[in-house]
């Protein structure tokens, strides 16, 4: 099923850096302020909306390439930078490497997120006062509100850990404080705690609203921040949660694993939720990143200078290592329909061939490979229009972090494993707690999940050292889990406290 496009407001365009007057000024169509602009329900859906538009920013905007599948998975073990040498995209590059200063880092994620943070707190500052609204509305895009700015401070808290944090928009000088990290968790499980109160999500979008935030989503937030800070008293919650998505029967695995990963198979059965991108008339541009439209990350790990293929050709950014293809055995599907091996495809394809990039492995993302056509419909840059949706959550994990929490609590979560490994064909029996981990290794190549599952894990130090890898020579160590705050945010704010990444 095709999308429903959230559209961009103009009603709101908030944009704001955590510890800047940057951009802080609304920018709506007219010189009020915004209590008396928000005089609707359609204006405070309008607010709403704009609280999700930051969403699509993440694969570009404000000139970087900071797409979160590729941010994260460069830094585990299954995913190369790549691009044309290491001059290419340079921030990438040191991602990959360990070697990020507070100068030189995917900092747009930081400015994206608080972009969404104070979109957020833009409707729960206004939406009581909005007159004819009813509460039971004024409450659900409450929900909504609060679970997205949890999202975007998730995010900020799993990269940088010890963050401004603030529940309303800061007034000037604009310096929000900054808290630990573990202060931030207790902040967000506490906030997510308060909008799963209110019970007013649904536990899956209806047809036509597909994007926005469900119950669903929520819950599978809650249980990743609860396993990522590994809060042994909140296991039980997070698995009671996932047994609701289960036997509520609202999802389901696709059967057809290559299917999920086609525009068709947007938004089916396995799909709890997805960030929306849209090639119809697609007005994102070079000039205009954060434009309606499309996605380039499609592109950026696409095949270069292909030929003979269905594939569009792209710029060889995210290869994947042949380790992780050689994991697989021979039966399971998830293999060779979420990764391409250009030696196998150019043996059943003659003619197909390509030009290697840097770091090539002949091993591809087909999860995310840009078709020929797939952006259609659009009417500015082709590059920045594909219209492949993220997928954030599926329901396969769901299954997996069922099984994980009931490690952890010594209960039996095998059938839940098995479920997942019944439809990949896998020959796999195992069910120790490393056994889980690994099968989320085979269920998300490609998916930003690897770096964080073996951070939490434990596994990160012994895995990820340079030994270890085809082309990284840099170990990761502690230091490592939360990158340098920009050093921009700190020339604004010298209280701020720079992280120890050495």
């Amino acid at each position: 099923m095709k999308k429903i496009y959230l559209a961009l407001s103009a009603a709101a365009l908030l944009l704001v850096s955590a510890c800047s007057t940057d951009f802080v000024t609304p920018k709506h169509n007219s010189s009020e302020p915004l209590a008396d602009y928000f005089n609707s329900e359609a204006r405070m859906s309008e607010g709403l909306t704009a609280a999700y538009d930051p969403l699509n920013w993440f694969d570009y905007a404000f000139g970087q390439y900071d797409a979160l599948h590729l941010v994260n998975d460069i830094m585990a073990d299954d995913m190369y930078a790549g691009g044309s040498n290491d001059g290419d995209q340079p921030i990438l590059v040191k991602t990959h490497y360990y070697t990020l200063t507070p100068t030189e880092q995917p900092n747009q994620i930081w400015t994206v997120c608080y972009s969404g943070i104070n979109r957020a707190n833009t409707v729960l500052e206004y939406v009581d006062g909005v007159p004819g609204m009813s509460e039971d509305k004024k409450t659900l895009f409450k929900a909504e509100a609060i679970t997205l700015r949890n999202f975007y401070y998730t995010l900020l808290w799993k990269y940088w850990g010890n963050i401004p944090y603030y529940e309303e928009n800061l007034k000037a000088p604009y310096f929000g404080e900054q808290l630990g990290h573990d202060e931030v968790y207790a902040k967000i499980v506490a906030s997510l705690e308060e909008v799963i109160g209110l019970n007013v999500l649904p536990m899956k979008a209806a047809v036509g609203s597909e994007g926005r935030v469900t119950k669903a989503m929520l819950y599978m937030l809650y249980a990743e921040v609860v396993m990522y800070q590994k809060d042994q008293s909140r296991y039980q919650t997070a698995l009671n949660y996932m047994k609701e998505i289960i036997t509520g029967h609202q999802y389901s695995l696709v059967s057809d694993f290559a299917s999920i990963w086609l525009e068709s198979g947007e938004w089916g059965t396995e799909s709890i939720w997805e960030i929306n991108y849209i090639s119809e008339g697609g007005v994102r541009s070079w000039g205009n990143s954060i434009a309606l439209g499309g996605e380039v990350f499609s592109v950026l790990c696409g095949i270069p200078a292909e030929k003979g293929t269905e594939f569009q050709e792209g710029w060889g950014f995210g290869p994947i290592a042949k380790s992780a293809y050689d994991m697989y055995d021979d039966t399971d599907i998830r293999r060779d329909g979420g990764i391409l091996n250009f030696e196998a495809y150019a043996a059943a394809h003659p003619g197909a061939q390509y030009t290697p990039r840097w770091q090539d492995t002949g091993y591809f993302n087909l999860k995310y490979l840009p078709y020929k056509g797939g952006n259609h419909g659009y009417l500015a840059d082709d590059n920045l229009n594909y219209g492949n949706n993220f997928r954030y959550y599926r329901y396969a994990e769901t299954l997996l972090n069922a099984a994980e929490l009931s490690s952890l609590l010594g209960q039996d979560g095998s059938s839940y494993l098995k479920e997942v490994r019944d439809r990949a064909h896998s020959q796999d029996t195992g069910t120790s707690y490393d056994d889980i981990i690994e099968e989320r290794h085979k269920e998300f190549v490609g998916e930003g999940k690897r770096y964080w599952d073996l951070v939490r894990s434990g596994q990160a130090a012994e895995v990820l050292k340079g030994a270890n890898h085809e082309y990284r020579t840099n170990d990761w160590n502690e230091s490592k889990k939360y990158w340098p705050i920009p050093q921009s945010e700190i020339d604004k704010d010298p209280a701020l406290k720079q992280n120890d990444y050495k």
